[in-house]
């Protein structure tokens, strides 16, 4: 006689089944982000914005000594104990941070890059090249410089932006072997709009487009000046703004400005927006 589940549990069971289908077809990754260039702003600093979705909902910031200069990051809550990257547990893991320099971080999925064999478990290093990276940087320059001269494959698909305290401003799409630096200071808008897609990768393979609309729709509608745009702004007209961008999977939002990491831990309308400093 065949068993026959009945009930409720009959129907958690092909619910859970069919939860773990929707989390396997669609990014677990999957932030926005904005950068604004100094060039707009009285002080000639740069802003940068990230909204993060991910799997993991538990997010901390802590303070680290790096090799060169001291930092502090966005991290998963568990990140001693999970081996969320493919890297041992305990490997450290930014997934966006500033350092003593003024050199700040942070990064979007994609998924239209990647075109080799690099296999699965050699992926997903995001966090930990962003931790190197804000050990030994202080400048664009000095990212471009680490790139060119880091171990290939990388063993990341990715979109990363970043600051410094020079002014500087832009996004670079980095695959396992390259990576096109797209200057923020040379958007007419003076800012730029990034999700889970790339300029140069493949259009069929574009994420996040229906977020990267809004977001570009709540900016170019509002009267607030580009030069006044900051962690208040962001974090109320994009964060708080609703579906596509504030999901399920949504843990944080972080600004960066005037060296001052402004972050919200959880779901951003939810949860206040507080000052990290080093």
């Amino acid at each position: 006689m065949k068993d026959k589940m009945e009930g409720p549990g009959r129907w958690s069971g092909w619910l859970a089944c069919m939860a773990l289908a929707v989390l396997w077809v669609l990014p677990v990754e999957a932030c926005t982000s904005v950068i604004v260039s100094g060039k707009k702003r009285a002080d000639g600093r740069a802003v940068m914005f990230k909204h993060r979705d991910s799997d993991c909902q538990e997010c901390g910031v802590e303070r680290f000594q790096g090799e060169k200069y001291s930092l502090i990051g966005l991290v998963n809550a568990d990140w001693r104990t999970r081996p969320a990257a493919k890297v041992p547990a305990g490997t450290p893991e930014v997934w966006a941070g500033m350092n003593s320099a003024g050199f700040c971080i942070m990064n979007t999925a994609t998924y239209d890059l990647k075109n080799d064999q690099v296999p699965a478990e050699m992926m997903d290093r995001e966090g930990v090249l962003m931790y190197r990276a804000l050990e030994v940087c202080a400048s664009l320059q000095d990212f471009e410089y680490f790139l060119d001269t880091l171990s290939r494959p990388y063993g990341v698909e990715a979109n990363f932006g970043v600051i410094d305290a020079q002014g500087g401003a832009a996004y670079y799409e980095v695959d396992n072997w390259h990576r096109v630096k797209f200057d923020v200071d040379e958007e007419p808008s003076g800012y730029r709009v990034v999700t889970n897609f790339t300029r140069t990768g493949r259009e069929e393979d574009r994420k996040g487009v229906d977020r990267y609309e809004k977001a570009c729709r709540i900016l170019a509608r509002t009267h607030v000046p580009v030069a006044s745009w900051d962690h208040t702004f962001f974090i109320k007209r994009i964060s708080r703004s609703g579906p596509p961008i504030l999901r399920d999977i949504t843990s944080a939002a972080v600004v960066f400005e005037d060296g001052t990491m402004w972050t919200c831990l959880g779901k951003p309308d939810r949860v206040p927006c507080l000052p990290y400093t080093l």
